[in-house]
């Protein structure tokens, strides 16, 4: 990544295996409206976060502000996409544990507020 806009192999490699498997989930939802919308929307909020991330790198030694701005957004895809998939494995599992999944979704997002703006 010499000028900033080129990507390495194995960024490729993985928005290529996040495609496949994003066609491959959408033929399987074929009719589930929500499946779908879900496959894409968790699709979008990580190739933001990923875009994020990148634009964080770049601002190293930048402005403060503009950094904590790039984290908060980072802050809220990552929490956006943890309570998407909490959404979805806690109604299959009993409802103790479909409870601690939701715990451990609450205890993440705490952790990472806490690491990216409070230590």
């Amino acid at each position: 990544m010499d000028d900033g806009r080129r990507y390495s192999a194995l960024t490729k490699l993985g928005f290529g295996a996040l495609a496949f498997n994003s066609v491959v989930a959408l033929y399987n939802s074929w009719g589930g409206a929500g499946s779908a919308a879900f496959v894409l929307a968790a699709d979008a909020a990580l190739v933001l976060l990923f875009l994020c991330l990148r634009e964080f790198e770049r601002t190293r030694g930048g402005a403060a502000r503009d950094r904590n701005i790039i984290k908060a957004a980072v802050w809220a895809l990552a929490t956006l996409l943890t309570a998407m998939f909490a959404s979805r494995v806690a109604p299959l599992m009993p409802p103790v544990i479909g409870t601690a999944v939701w715990i451990v979704a609450v205890a993440t997002v705490a952790g990472g507020f806490w690491a990216f703006f409070l230590n």
